[in-house]
């Protein structure tokens, strides 16, 4: 009788052993949240190229909820095939939770003062003062950039499966 009983317990552990390996594929959540950041002018000519007349030779990312007065933000400059450049910023703003009903669908919010820098002469250099803000959408499945506000006019809305680009027209 003795060795019944532990043929079954030896059963039964082999079987939850079985159900508790399953990958779980399906449960992984699905992270997004780098965002290309593109500065053009109307004609759509890029202006993050350092050596072209009238372009931003320069930029900082801040923080604004950060824990100091400056807490810069990383991020780094990019090209394209054909030589666009564009900031890609993938993470580094802390960020906020904004009150939502629902548990499953929660939003965060980070803020980033950008400041462009651009030679207007050989001496005299102008710096433009803008904000960044993104939004966060957290469900179970996923943690994506949902919206992106520049100077607080909306200039991005996730579409799914599409990258985070964002184009500011100077």
């Amino acid at each position: 009788m003795l060795e019944m009983r532990n043929i079954v317990f030896g059963i039964l552990v082999v079987c939850l052993a079985v159900l508790s390996c399953r990958t779980g594929d399906d449960d992984l959540q699905q992270i997004d949240q780098i965002l290309n950041i593109y500065v053009r002018n109307s004609a759509g000519q890029d202006l993050l190229h350092q050596k072209k007349d009238q372009t931003y030779f320069t930029y900082s990312m801040n923080d604004v909820f950060g824990i100091k007065d400056i807490s810069p933000v990383s991020s780094s400059l990019r090209a394209t095939a054909d030589s666009t450049l564009f900031i890609e910023y993938i993470a580094g703003a802390r960020r906020i939770g904004v009150d939502t009903l629902d548990p499953n669908n929660k939003t965060y919010r980070s803020v980033i003062a950008l400041s462009l820098i651009k030679r207007l002469n050989t001496t005299i250099q102008d710096t433009i003062n803008d904000t960044l803000r993104i939004e966060y959408r957290m469900a179970p499945l996923a943690f994506e950039v949902s919206r992106v506000y520049y100077n607080d006019t909306l200039r991005f809305t996730k579409t799914p499966g599409s990258p985070n680009v964002v184009t500011i027209v100077k």
